[in-house]
């Protein structure tokens, strides 16, 4: 999968204008909230909890423009809970774009 860094770049940019500590603010939440969301999914024991985890993380990705984390926390819905594969893309794609 191609990580589409400028529409999660473009939404930052538009939600914070020219404010650079809110653009560094916002990246700064959107990774922990996604950090804590990944881990919530990857340590769920139940399909409520996977399909939780992977809807909140899913819902943050599309506020921020992250295209690609968003396809791949619908992929974890759709898919099998517990699903290490997706578990294993959404780290890379968070972490693709946490290096940008």
């Amino acid at each position: 999968m191609s990580v589409d860094y400028g529409s999660f770049t473009t939404a930052i940019k538009e939600a914070a204008g020219d404010d650079i500590v809110l653009m560094s603010e916002l990246r700064v939440a959107f990774f922990e909230s996604a950090d804590r969301q990944l881990d919530l999914l990857s340590r769920s024991r139940c399909d409520a909890n996977w399909q939780y985890s992977a809807w909140r993380l899913q819902s943050l990705a599309a506020s921020f423009g992250a295209e690609d984390i968003k396809e791949l926390a619908h992929a974890a819905v759709v898919g099998a809970p517990g699903d290490p594969v997706v578990i294993r893309e959404l780290r890379s794609a968070i972490d693709d774009i946490k290096n940008y």
